[in-house]
């Protein structure tokens, strides 16, 4: 199977947060007032960010004028020919407007606000402040109100149509999550869901979907999600701060989710699924990148399909913790696509013309022929997850190596998305998905990174377009 979208690309946004600021280091509510600026260290983060994107063609560098993000956004200009002087300050990419809490910690907060600090921790999207002159509102509903404005400019200046294009937005935490979460189609209630570090990077393919009216001027009471198909190929890189990239706090659990090298058949294009094709040499290449991307961190188990082209990533990877043991399981069996494995898209087309165009616009219909539906896949995927992750003790990282389908299938289960969405996600080849529970196995998954590919060469996902 192929990784179609709705259309082809025409936009690529590439969203990256603001370096480390003053407050971040003093733990202290920022918002969008304008009191802190960068570190040293932010400084060099922002730097960092923008070397990360010498050689893309950019079109355009949109970002918050804040200050600290100001500051990111002219140091990542200055690594792209042409932008510095053509920044487009936009206040719908200012920070979340969490007021009369700017400045404070989270310890005053909790003393002084303790219901609403507890609110703010476990649904922020129901918390009421209220304005210096008392007029009571709800800070993270008024934020995706903007985000849709914020979206709605962009493809106004850079339709996302046409000929293809690359823009970078360089804002702030809780306004890219709430975008990203807008262009998914997904509500407040997932904002716990996704992480952001400091200059991180995360690039998103959008392109509009076809209909009548598609050249014309969108309705403006439709979302952005309703107008637009949407992709996230990676979420939250930061490989180019460095080593430290996969630290994390010693409580709770984090599982490394792989998608397994590439193989003849991916290269090629053809439907594989359950079909034992092994890696060829840029799979184990891509393995073995994978290998020394996560040589730095200490594994305790590992979990792999047991197909032979995610069993030989996985051996791969470990070579590097050769006491840890694989364990193999069909949860994590790819799909079954039954008439179609074997075939190209082509030879599919010439016998089912109607289903795999549905296959392509709405997944979630389609039984394929005496194969499986990617709710049976999801069923079985998530359960398996579950048992993984219910198997875990507090401190462990362990090691996930599946397929495309699969991969996807769990990561829409995490971001609170039915398996319909399964074309909103990424998964090249050798990519490196990171899920964290602070909590431990009873709490909430968060996606602290999605489909990192930058140790195969460059920010963008370069690997192949292939079948699943």
């Amino acid at each position: 199977m192929t990784t179609p979208s709705a259309g082809p690309l025409t936009l690529r946004l590439i969203l990256i947060r603001h370096g480390l600021s003053t407050f971040n280091v003093e733990r202290r509510i920022q918002g969008r007032d304008d009191l802190s600026t960068l570190t040293d260290e932010g400084r060099g983060q922002a730097r960092r960010a923008g070397q990360a994107l010498e050689g893309l063609s950019v079109e355009a560098l949109w970002a918050s004028p804040l200050k600290r993000a100001a500051e990111t956004a002219r140091s990542v200009a200055a690594s792209l020919a042409g932008i510095e002087e053509g920044i487009t300050w936009s206040d719908d990419l200012l920070e979340v407007d969490l007021g009369p809490w700017s400045g404070s910690t989270a310890a005053d907060l909790q003393e002084n606000h303790p219901e609403a600090w507890a609110t703010w921790r476990r649904d922020p999207s129901v918390l009421q402040l209220e304005r210096a002159d008392g007029t009571p509102y709800f800070p993270l509903q008024e934020l995706m109100a903007q985000a849709e404005r914020a979206l709605a400019a962009l493809v106004a200046r850079h339709p996302a149509r046409g000929a293809d294009r690359t823009v970078v937005v360089v804002a702030h935490n809780m306004i890219l999550k709430v975008m990203l979460l807008a262009m998914l189609g997904r509500d407040l209630s997932s904002l716990r869901s996704l992480r952001l570090d400091n200059a991180s990077i995360s690039v998103v393919n959008v392109a509009a979907l076809a209909g009548p009216d598609s050249g014309a001027a969108p309705a403006a009471a439709l979302r952005f999600c309703e107008r637009h198909s949407v992709q996230l190929e990676s979420v939250n890189g930061t490989t180019h701060l460095g080593d430290g990239w996969l630290e994390r706090p010693p409580e709770g659990l984090r599982l490394l989710l792989v998608r397994h090298g590439e193989t003849d058949w991916n290269r090629e294009g053809r439907f594989q699924g359950q079909i034992d094709i092994p890696l060829n040499d840029r799979g184990r290449e891509q393995a073995d990148a994978a290998r020394s991307c996560l040589e730095g961190v200490s594994l305790q188990r590992a979990w792999s399909s047991r197909m032979s082209r995610p069993r030989e990533t996985a051996e791969i990877i470990l070579r590097n913790h050769p006491a840890v043991h694989l364990s193999l399981t069909d949860g994590l069996r790819e799909i079954g696509h039954g008439l179609w494995e074997g075939r190209l898209e082509e030879e599919i087309r010439a016998d089912w013309p109607d289903l795999l165009d549905a296959w392509k616009r709405a997944p979630e219909t389609v039984t394929m022929p005496e194969g499986e539906t990617i709710q049976q896949v999801s069923d079985r995927a998530v359960a398996c997850w579950r048992e993984i992750v219910a198997a875990l003790v507090p401190g462990e990282t362990v090691l996930v190596v599946a397929h495309d389908a699969v991969n996807k299938t769990i990561l829409c289960e995490l971001l609170g998305m039915t398996p319909a969405a399964i074309w909103s996600i990424k998964q090249g080849n050798g990519g490196v998905s990171v899920i964290d529970y602070p909590q431990g196995s009873e709490g909430v998954g968060v996606v602290t990174a999605l489909n990192i590919t930058a140790h195969l060469g460059g920010v963008l996902d370069r690997t192949a377009a292939g079948a699943l």
